[in-house]
């Protein structure tokens, strides 16, 4: 009993140690005006995404592009361990850390003012599956972000 328990801590130990050491991956930010596409692996959503399973339907906007720029900074900001990462006239790169075990998720936005719509992208760094955190957290963001003023 005494070795499971001694076993599975380190397993824990590991697994925190590789959250909170895992690089930013290559294939991040905007290429040819749109944002990378996501993995071969389910724990990626996109609004670019082919997949259906990893689709999701891209943010409508309003207003000029630093405005809804101020408001995805407001609502991610408002959201426990988001960290803004990257800014740039229409694209914002967010680091969201899970509370308990610190695994870090990219997450990316790129404003499109002519087609009045945000892409996004949230991926995890290290992993196979990610149980729909991705997923559910876009969910809340895009919920957050059409019903902020």
């Amino acid at each position: 009993m005494l070795i499971g328990i001694v076993l599975a801590v380190v397993v824990l130990y590991g697994l925190i140690l590789v959250a909170n050491y895992s690089s930013r991956p290559a294939r991040i930010g905007v290429v040819d005006g749109k944002l990378t596409p996501c993995p071969d692996s389910p724990n990626c959503v996109s609004t670019r995404s082919t997949q259906s399973e990893k689709w999701m339907p891209p943010l409508e906007m309003t207003g000029s592009t630093e405005q809804a720029a101020e408001k995805l900074k407001a609502v991610l900001e408002s959201m426990p361990g988001t960290r803004l990462v990257t800014q740039s006239e229409n694209y914002l790169h967010f680091e969201v850390r899970s509370p308990l075990m610190r695994f870090v998720d990219d997450v990316e936005f790129l404003i499109n003012p002519h087609q009045k719509q945000i892409d996004f992208r949230s991926a995890s760094r290290i992993g196979y599956s990610d149980l729909g955190a991705n997923r559910t957290r876009m969910e809340k963001i895009s919920r957050k972000f059409q019903h902020s003023p």
